[in-house]
């Protein structure tokens, strides 16, 4: 009978890896917004690109414009403009001319200064909308960055659509938002984001650090981020719960948190593919986070043809998100002796549910003193069905799994101090190559 079961658990493991790693997850295509066919000249509203006069009115007054009309493109041409919070129409592309700059109201004379938090460009349940051009929209976020640590003061976002649909954001430059750049989400569905270059400093920056200047948030359905360059000083890409249908391809990530999913995932995650992309120098480079008053169920997650190079921690997947015991917050350190301490709890309809999750064709060198990896579920809820197929890393320290049931490591090599594939392990269920890991 146990050898029966053995066979059984064994076929079970089989059909799983390999339907797994055979899977191609469906290509996401989102539908392109529709603008008509007529043009606005902000200049012909009154705007000055001179860097000195407020156009916000003038700008506002294009965009309106364009909205009685039905539509269209309203362009902003060579200068640079001052400019406070905008707000979006339907049928609306803001196209951004090479020679020309969009620059955020200096914070002093930004309205609302630090008590509203107005985002900079906005709009709430349209349709059909556009940001265009090889431009730039620079956020003048350096007086707001220290603000992150002062209780009640507000920053404001980039650029924050919620509940639209067909949205493109395309080859702008955005740099020094004074929080979050790019912030998607909501019902929002068929949103493309698409070879834009986004700068900030990094958190750590010793002279200018920025503080959570996320690159790109978007959550919804059906998304597709291509081809971006981004180094900022927070998440490079991050999506919250109600997310399914993502792909983020192609693109080049430096300074930042990693491609995140997380903290808030209530309503969960799903069909998430990550592929052909290259982080240097980022905290993390897959990066999932939750906790178990905000969590909800992740699954089908694909990772794959991925490079870093010295990163803080290759892939890093983790339900203990708001731990405030100083034990459990340093995620380098974490040992199988200290992770099965952590208290148990009652599973909830928030408790964090990661499963189905692969990861293809990575190579990673982690940055000196770090770890190459960390799995790590609650007590409650393990983590389940993890494959690491040709997966190469170099770091200093061990890969923890933690409170997991069926990671399997196919073709795996990961060179730490305490030799090739020598796993930090608790309260986990782990095979290399078909063999399971005592």
């Amino acid at each position: 009978m146990k050898a029966h079961r053995t066979v059984i658990l064994f076929l079970f493991n089989f059909l799983f890896l390999a339907g797994t790693i055979n899977a191609q997850p469906a290509r996401v295509v989102p539908s392109l917004p529709t603008i008509p066919d007529k043009t606005f000249n902000v200049k012909d509203y009154g705007a000055v690109g001179d860097n000195v006069t407020d156009n916000t009115k003038a700008i506002q007054d294009a965009i309106n414009a364009a909205g009685n009309a039905g539509g269209g493109k309203v362009i902003i041409p060579s200068g640079e403009y001052l400019c406070g919070p905008l707000n979006f129409t339907n049928n609306l592309n803001l196209h951004i001319d090479s020679a020309a700059i969009l620059r955020m109201l200096p914070i002093d004379r930004y309205p609302g200064g630090t008590t509203l938090g107005t985002a900079f460009i906005s709009g709430f349940k349209l349709h059909d909308i556009a940001l265009t051009g090889k431009g730039m929209i620079d956020g003048q976020g350096s007086p707001w960055w220290p603000l992150a640590k002062t209780t009640n003061a507000q920053r404001p976002r980039m650029i924050a659509f919620r509940d639209c649909n067909k949205v493109l954001i395309e080859q702008l430059k955005m740099i020094n938002s004074p929080k979050f750049h790019i912030t998607v989400g909501g019902k929002s569905s068929n949103v493309t984001v698409r070879e834009v270059i986004i700068r900030a400093p990094a958190s750590t920056d010793p002279v200018n650090p920025s503080h959570n200047t996320d690159a790109c948030d978007v959550s919804g359905n059906n998304i597709l981020i291509q081809n971006c360059d981004v180094s900022v000083g927070d998440d490079d890409f991050t999506c919250g719960g109600n997310t399914s249908n993502v792909l983020i391809t192609g693109c080049t990530y430096g300074y930042g948190h990693g491609v995140s999913i997380g903290s808030p995932t209530k309503g969960g995650v799903s069909n998430i593919t990550v592929e052909n992309c290259t982080f240097t120098n980022t905290e993390c480079g897959i990066r999932i986070k939750s906790d178990r008053d905000r969590g909800g169920l992740l699954e089908n997650l694909t990772y794959r043809n991925l490079e870093m190079t010295n990163v803080g921690i290759p892939i890093l997947i983790y339900a203990e998100y708001m731990a405030k015991e100083r034990e459990y917050r340093n995620l380098q350190k974490i040992t199988p002796e200290i992770a099965e301490t952590y208290p148990s709890a009652a599973v909830t309809n928030l408790t964090p549910i990661y499963r189905n999750i692969t990861f293809t064709n990575i190579t990673a060198t982690a940055e000196k003193g770090k770890r190459a990896g960390l799995i790590w579920g609650l007590p409650e809820a393990a983590i389940s069905n993890i494959v690491l197929q040709n997966v190469t890393i170099q770091a200093d320290n061990p890969f923890g799994i933690f409170f997991a049931d069926n990671v399997q490591l196919v073709n795996c090599k990961i060179t730490t101090k305490e030799g090739e594939n020598k796993l930090a392990l608790t309260h986990a269920k782990v095979s290399i190559d078909g063999k399971e890991v005592k």
